[in-house]
């Protein structure tokens, strides 16, 4: 589903597009919660949802499918009309860097649009590692949502710490959701071991997760390919 172009929202206004971006390996419903509070506390028009083609601080060994972690954002935004899946980093190939993404939804919605680009507080502490991180904070706005057990006491990133005036900017940016202990990798983790999923994604986010075969040890793909085999 490629990114919905324009610069403006129903009512005329420039558009007001919260942004939330990573591997969604596979999108959960922590940041399902996390989007849904986003969105009431900027009055935004629509949050899209981005799934990275490689991560530029994370080993992509292993990385399940665009195709896949799309379709299943497909799935879990469907009951929400402000919800959007964009393939605006699958579609552009090679390492998804932020700044792009950004620089390029600037340029389809206009230099009037209000973006906000939320993460996590974990993402936060490692910001000053991304690429042109300077940049990214001039095109939108960082959004921070809390994450369990990470402090920000301590404004300093991986490289050194943040300018006043940049600490000043972010601290305006703080988003009071629940802390959600929900993770991909505790996700991806419990499928290997046979344990439930359930509570933790959306049902259809569930479903397409069997149905697919993702995630599970050797023994739940070999169901899976019994069962195709024996549909054909």
């Amino acid at each position: 589903m490629p990114t919905v172009r324009g610069g403006r929202n129903g009512a005329g206004e420039p558009a007001r597009i919260g942004i939330m971006g990573g591997s969604f390996d596979p999108i959960h419903l922590g940041h399902l919660i996390v989007a849904e509070r986003a969105r009431e506390a900027l009055g935004a028009d629509r949050v899209l949802f981005i799934p990275c083609n490689i991560p530029p601080h994370k080993d992509a060994a292993g990385l399940t499918s665009g195709r896949h972690r799309l379709r299943m954002i497909e799935l879990a935004a469907a009951g929400n009309p402000r919800f959007r899946a964009s393939d605006i980093e699958l579609r552009r190939g090679g390492v998804s860097y932020t700044v792009e993404t950004i620089e390029e939804l600037r340029n389809l919605h206009g230099r009037g649009a209000k973006l906000w680009f939320i993460i996590g507080a974990d993402s936060l502490r490692e910001l000053t590692t991304w690429r042109d991180y300077r940049r990214l904070l001039r095109l939108c706005t960082v959004v921070t949502a809390g994450r369990p057990g990470v402090a920000l006491d301590r404004w300093r990133g991986a490289r050194g710490a943040f300018g006043g005036r940049e600490i000043a900017r972010l601290k305006k940016h703080f988003l009071d959701a629940p802390l959600i202990g929900i993770s991909s990798s505790e996700i991806r983790r419990r499928r290997q071991a046979g344990m439930s999923i359930r509570y933790l994604v959306p049902p259809a986010v569930e479903r397409y997760i069997a149905a697919h075969g993702l995630y599970g040890g050797a023994a739940e793909r070999g169901r899976v390919r019994c069962r195709a085999a024996r549909t054909r």
